[in-house]
């Protein structure tokens, strides 16, 4: 299994859009930037095909500690759901 780092999509963008890779990169971190701030705003991003950005809320609860075994408080907190389209499930498993 490969891992693909940013720099090697932002390579990949530019190859199959025929864009250098500085306006690559440009549009890259202008995608990501418009997604985080819309996620702030609790707002949802659908991309039809690719996939579902939202954000939910995680619940304030108890755990305990691996080391102590103590319980403790786990704050509450927003986390971020990502959610598979059809087309990027039906790639991934063909």
């Amino acid at each position: 299994m490969k891992i693909m780092n940013k720099t090697e999509l932002i390579d990949k963008i530019a190859e199959k859009a025929g864009l250098s890779k500085a306006d690559s990169k440009k549009a890259f971190e202008s995608t990501v930037a418009a997604i985080k701030e819309a996620l702030a705003e609790n707002d949802k991003v659908q991309l039809i095909g690719f996939g579902t950005f939202s954000v939910t809320s995680r619940p304030a609860r108890e755990g305990i500690n691996p080391s102590t075994k103590a319980k403790i408080q786990i704050p509450a907190k927003n986390v971020i759901k990502f959610k598979a389209g059809a087309e990027l499930s039906d790639a991934v498993n063909k």
